[in-house]
C-alpha cells in the first residue's frame, strides 16, 4: 500500500489543478454571457474538485444556480 501513496497524491493535485482551471474559465464564460453565477475558489471548493473530480466541479455549480433561483 505505500507504493500507492504517490500516485493518490499526484491524482488529487492534478484534478485540483484542472477543477481550478474550469472553476476560471466557466466563470469567464457566464460573466460574459452575462448570467450571474459564480463559484469562488477558496479552499472547500479546491478540495471538492480534488476530490471528486469534474463531477466535483459540476455540483458546485449546481449549488450556485439552485441558489440563485
Amino acid at each position: 500500500m505505500p507504493e500507492r501513496q504517490p500516485h493518490i497524491m499526484i491524482n488529487f493535485f492534478v484534478r485540483v489543478i484542472l477543477g481550478i482551471a474550469m472553476i476560471f474559465f466557466v466563470n469567464e464564460f457566464l460573466e460574459y454571457e452575462n448570467i450571474a453565477v459564480r463559484v469562488g475558489m477558496n479552499p472547500l471548493t479546491l478540495l471538492t474538485s480534488g476530490v471528486l473530480g469534474t463531477p466535483g466541479v459540476a455540483l458546485l455549480y449546481g449549488i450556485a444556480f439552485y441558489r440563485g433561483l
